[in-house]
């Protein structure tokens, strides 16, 4: 199973991914490992997650949602900023 995630991180800024273990993932992230955005904007929170089926419609929902606004994220989304 694959999931997209969001992560808010400590400077207020929204980071989105994908993993199939959303844990080490998070783990990751917070220790300097992850992406190269988080090593400079460190996470604080996973605020949203969503299961898909397969790492290709996981890459495809992460790709839709970072095309969207922060606004439009939050709305959408329902997240606790």
């Amino acid at each position: 199973m694959w999931c997209v995630y969001i992560l808010l991180c400590e400077d207020g800024s929204l980071y989105t991914g994908y993993s199939n273990n959303i844990e080490q993932r998070f783990s990751d992230h917070k220790n300097g490992k992850g992406g190269h955005y988080t090593r400079s904007h460190k996470p604080i929170k996973l605020i949203y997650s969503e299961q898909l089926p397969t790492q290709s419609e996981a890459l495809k929902r992460e790709r839709q949602i970072k095309g969207w606004s922060r606004e439009k994220k939050i709305k959408i989304l329902s997240l606790q900023v």
